[in-house]
């Protein structure tokens, strides 16, 4: 308990020095509690890592693989010149609505398009429509599907394209060969293939904090790939 303790402190540190008050983003998360969301969002340090990233990058078409209430969406957003476009993908009804509607508050409304609908189904329509190939992708849904996501990022990635890929460790859980954790399972399969994978250039960093003990998967396609 101390342990969580002392993340939760060290977090809260960093960011009243390095992230400045944002009243947009703390409405977003009070929309998302207010509509009964799951309380899963990345953490306002991990948000801005994810900013950063994409503007490091120069993104101009970003990838979302789960929405939620669109918190790290807007985030990533606001990392897009005034031409750039985020596709963002969501099963549920109700967290597209919420996301919707925290998009709009955010002024992000038509930068931002919102596919519902399994996420899968909705990359498959990705790739027939032949959409311009992404340049920065974050895959953050359904961790048993985290291997079919990487198919699907890798077909619609373009070369030197950023892929970014949450919640990996499971408090440590990713190591347990045997674990019954269908959620675990879906990371070792994803970690795996990356394993063999010649087309992406990877590392995997652990992470602690206010969301506990987790960590990230990043990854650059290889040009010409």
């Amino acid at each position: 308990m101390r342990n969580q303790e002392q993340w939760n402190e060290v977090d809260q540190y960093f960011g009243s020095k390095l992230l400045a008050a944002d009243p947009v983003l703390e409405g977003v998360l009070e929309a998302n509690a207010g509509a009964g969301l799951p309380e899963i969002d990345v953490a306002p340090n991990q948000g801005k890592l994810l900013h950063l990233l994409a503007r490091i990058k120069g993104a101009r078409r970003i990838l979302e693989i789960g929405t939620l209430g669109g918190y790290s969406t807007i985030w990533l957003a606001r990392a897009l010149p005034e031409d750039g476009k985020l596709v963002s993908l969501e099963y549920e009804h109700l967290h597209v609505q919420v996301a919707e509607d925290n998009l709009r508050a955010a002024g992000l409304g038509e930068k931002v398009e919102i596919l519902e609908g399994a996420a899968l189904d909705s990359l498959a329509v990705l790739s027939k429509r032949e959409v311009e190939p992404f340049d920065f992708i974050f895959i953050d849904a359904d961790k048993p599907n985290n291997p079919h996501y990487l198919r699907w990022a890798l077909e619609l990635a373009g070369p030197g394209a950023v892929i970014v890929a949450d919640n990996v460790v499971r408090d440590g859980e990713v190591i347990q060969e045997d674990s019954q954790d269908e959620r675990v399972q879906g990371i070792r399969q994803f970690v795996e293939m990356l394993s063999t994978e010649p087309r992406i250039d990877c590392t995997a960093i652990q992470t602690v904090g206010s969301k506990g003990y987790d960590g990230f998967i990043l990854g650059v396609v290889r040009a010409g790939e």
